[in-house]
């Protein structure tokens, strides 16, 4: 793997050396406080950009909507240090808040075995990391297995079997919203309509990640997994209309809807607003089933079903 950002600009280089030192500090941080042996002595194994910036074709339009993510994996010992809450969440929201760091910062955590077997499976998603990765940081004795060629005939059976789970889960959610705003035009039931099309999305976009990479972060922020699937179809980009404030708006209403449609009293959408997102989720199904049926029929190709 290789370990150079020389093809990044200065400024991105700068940024992702930023990110790194709060990643860092931040874990250092977090272990310091564990009462266990093994949590004080726990390590990041690796940091690794991947995505856009670890090849050359990121975007970087922020004025225009369109602005590529840093995605970063991180390595870790023990799998209980993948757990966000207890070891990232605060790196998370520092990065965030920092002003020196110009471009959203997506992470993902796994250990150093997880990411082995899934190369030993081919997983496609751990097989592109393996091939267009950057290692920004890691430790000696700390190398990923060899990927292992999936056969035909298994990324066949594993894609279908997304799909069809995926997509009934889609439409369910999409139900689901339905009947609330059914139920009457009120701050609660708009409320919960806009969680359950949060839902809908969320789940297009799991069926196209694990259709096309076989892969799926443990993440609810659609926003990240927006970054994740566009990174591998353009096509999806169809879905969120971005150059016009209204409507980079309402993708951050749905985005809030997971936890603030149910939880906070401040979160109001309006049924206009929630005409215009269910328009946006249901554009955003349709495009995943084209592609994803396109994919797979070329999985059957070349499997020679």
């Amino acid at each position: 793997m290789r370990s150079d950002i020389d093809h990044l600009p200065p400024i991105q280089q700068v940024e992702l050396e930023r990110v790194k030192g709060l990643l860092m500090a931040e874990f250092a941080e977090a272990i310091s406080r564990a009462t266990q042996p093994w949590k004080r002595n726990g390590k990041i194994l690796k940091i690794v950009l991947f995505g856009s910036y670890s090849r050359d074709d990121w975007v970087d339009e922020p004025d225009n909507g369109y602005q590529s993510d840093f995605d970063l994996l991180i390595v870790v010992s023990h799998e209980d240090l993948t757990d966000i809450a207890g070891y990232w969440y605060v790196a998370e929201d520092k990065i965030q808040r920092d002003a020196a760091i110009l471009r959203p910062v997506n992470i993902i955590v796994h250990t150093l075995d997880d990411v082995n077997q899934s190369l030993t499976r081919g997983e496609y998603f751990w097989v592109d990391i393996a091939r267009d990765g950057i290692a920004l940081y890691e430790l000696p004795g700390s190398s990923l297995a060899q990927p292992m060629p999936l056969t035909p005939v298994d990324a066949v059976a594993m894609g279908q079997g997304y799909f069809a789970r995926q997509r009934s889960s889609f439409d369910n959610w999409l139900r689901m919203s339905e009947s609330a705003l059914a139920e009457g035009d009120t701050p609660d039931w708009r409320n919960k309509a806009a969680f359950n099309l949060h839902q809908a999305a969320e789940t297009a976009y799991a069926c196209f990640l694990l259709v096309r990479t076989l892969y799926f972060p443990r993440s609810h922020n659609i926003k990240f997994l927006r970054s994740l699937a566009e990174d591998k179809e353009p096509r999806l980009i169809g879905a969120w209309p971005r150059e016009a404030r209204i409507d980079r708006r309402r993708f951050e209403l749905l985005k809030r809807a997971y936890v603030e449609a149910r939880y906070s009293a401040s979160y109001e959408i309006s049924a206009e607003d929630l005409a215009a997102i269910a328009a946006s989720v249901r554009a955003l199904r349709d495009i995943v089933e084209t592609v994803s049926l396109e994919w797979l029929e070329k999985l059957r190709t070349d499997a020679g079903l």
